[in-house]
């Protein structure tokens, strides 16, 4: 148990780092700007820093969830990026259902800048490899 929290929480930091650092890059690859940390803070009108604690703390907790919940339900894969994968896009679909619904209880939900489908895509991608650098770092115990 203390195993797979430590490797959550290793794994949660170092999945964010990854995800992040493509969302810092991808403008340079004519993506969009994307920064998870001021969308947060602009949401809930905190400092950035705090924007940036969320970001790295929801990280973690969905590295906990695929720990503890969603690792055993994916056992039958045996590919490791291929359950990353899976992983990062079920994480997506839960962001974007999350992020409607905060906007609509806070009214606040900042609109996308430049093309909404590469934002789309810019987001996909983040999440992908998120999911498969978090898997990458939480063993399967037997």
């Amino acid at each position: 148990m203390k195993r797979k929290i430590q490797q959550s929480v290793i794994g949660g930091i170092v999945g964010t780092a990854a995800m992040t650092l493509v969302m810092f890059v991808a403008p340079m690859m004519g993506m969009p700007k994307m920064n998870p940390a001021e969308m947060m803070s602009g949401m809930m009108g905190v400092p950035l820093a705090m924007g940036w604690l969320i970001h790295f703390m929801v990280g973690v907790v969905f590295a906990a969830a695929y720990s503890f919940l969603l690792q055993s339900l994916l056992v039958k894969l045996t590919n490791n990026v291929l359950k990353g994968l899976v992983f990062g896009i079920i994480i997506f679909v839960f962001a974007q259902i999350t992020m409607q619904l905060l906007g609509a209880m806070m009214g606040v939900m900042p609109k996308p800048a430049g093309n909404l489908a590469l934002v789309v895509m810019g987001s996909i991608i983040g999440h992908v490899v998120y999911g498969v650098v978090t898997v990458m770092f939480i063993k399967e115990e037997n």
